[in-house]
């Protein structure tokens, strides 16, 4: 039998590689003659290009750049031929951050924006920007910003590039942009398909996780509302309502309106790259997985992504994962689903153990096939 494993990371716990090697080990415990074929994936978020690496021949670039607070930071992205890759993440991510610190009223993403002009200045003319696990909800001005766009309020006052300054935005101004973008291929690669605002987008949805509160997550959505409005009192496209605008805090709206940036799923980049298709296609039984089972997992992430092909191809799917919402395995046609938690004394003790109990998981699944 020839096994796929195809996960996820396990945020907070384990990279996806070494969810491959855990769920492998215990596979192989039994001593089985099972071909297994490791393919760890990512859907756009951290971590999505260090899956590339494995499969692209990347090389590094080091750069200075400004971290969520404007303070300096070092940061890397990757090349190969013309296309950078870039983590919005290595500059501008919750990470970055100690947990009094996030705020994404006061969060910018200027420092992403000096990576992509660094890339640009360099000659690449494809830029794949990964927008996951983004600490901003600036609306992109923060990268605009760097590449050369003002923003000011009504009384010609130059703004800050962060998420309160989004409703004092009263003109733009693009006299200073030296690039030609319909000459670059700007692609942000994301992993949700919300709008840019409403009770669906960027600050209703993602704003209290990057430490905003139910105020200040009001005036970030009354800011990103301004944004648009202004954006198309200069004759920028109207991207309101197109799925995926409200990804990493306003990034994606903001920047397919002013540079003609192009929206791509994240799990649909990684499946091309890592050639995830002819693996189901060759494959018997595919286990997949990642650190929650949830609503958002239907909606653009790793899991449903693989359930998709699986579906073409008629392949059965096992998940793992440390928890899943009840119903979800149903919704996404997944032929069962094993929990770490269901084995595990804790929360805690599921995330400072997880190898230890996917090895013991790779077993079990091994003796219910």
């Amino acid at each position: 039998m020839k096994i796929l494993i195809a996960p996820d990371k396990f945020k907070g716990s384990l990279s996806a590689i070494q969810v491959c090697d855990a769920i492998s080990k215990g596979i192989k415990i039994d001593e089985s003659n099972h071909e297994i074929i490791s393919c760890p994936m990512a859907d756009g978020g951290e971590g999505s290009i260090d899956i590339i690496n494995n499969y692209l021949d990347l090389e590094p670039i080091d750069l200075i750049v400004k971290d969520p607070l404007f303070r300096p930071i070092k940061s890397t992205y990757y090349f190969t031929d013309l296309t950078a890759y870039i983590e919005m993440s290595s500059a501008s991510g919750l990470s970055l951050l100690k947990k009094e610190e996030q705020n994404c009223m006061n969060t910018t993403s200027f420092g992403t924006g000096q990576l992509i002009k660094d890339a640009i200045s360099r000659g690449f003319t494809t830029i794949n920007l990964y927008i996951g696990g983004s600490a901003t909800n600036d609306g992109g001005i923060g990268i605009a910003s760097a590449l050369g766009f003002e923003f000011y309020d009504k009384f010609k006052k130059l703004l800050t590039p962060i998420g309160k300054n989004l409703n004092l935005i009263n003109y733009i101004n693009g006299s200073r942009v030296n690039y030609n973008f319909n000459e670059i291929n700007i692609n942000l690669i994301c992993d949700v398909d919300n709008p840019l605002h409403g009770k669906h987008g960027a600050a209703y949805v993602y704003a209290r996780q990057k430490g905003a509160n139910s105020l200040e997550i009001k005036k970030l959505d009354q800011g990103l509302i301004n944004l648009q409005s202004i954006l198309l009192k200069y004759d920028f496209p109207n991207v309101a309502n197109i799925p995926g605008t409200g990804a990493a805090g306003g990034v994606g709206g903001g920047l397919v309106s002013l540079v003609g940036a192009k929206l791509i799923s994240g799990i649909k980049n990684l499946i091309e790259i890592t050639q995830l298709e002819s693996m189901i296609k060759d494959c018997d039984i595919i286990i997949t997985g990642e650190g929650k089972i949830d609503l958002q997992t239907e909606k653009g992430k790793v899991i449903s992504g693989i359930c998709n092909l699986a579906r073409k191809y008629k392949k059965s799917i096992i998940a793992v994962c440390g928890d899943e919402d009840e119903n979800a395995s149903k919704r996404l046609g997944l032929k069962k689903v094993y929990t770490i938690l269901e084995i595990a004394d804790s929360i805690t003790d599921a995330i400072v153990n997880g190898e230890k109990y996917l090895i013991d998981i790779g077993s079990k699944i091994l003796k219910d096939i």
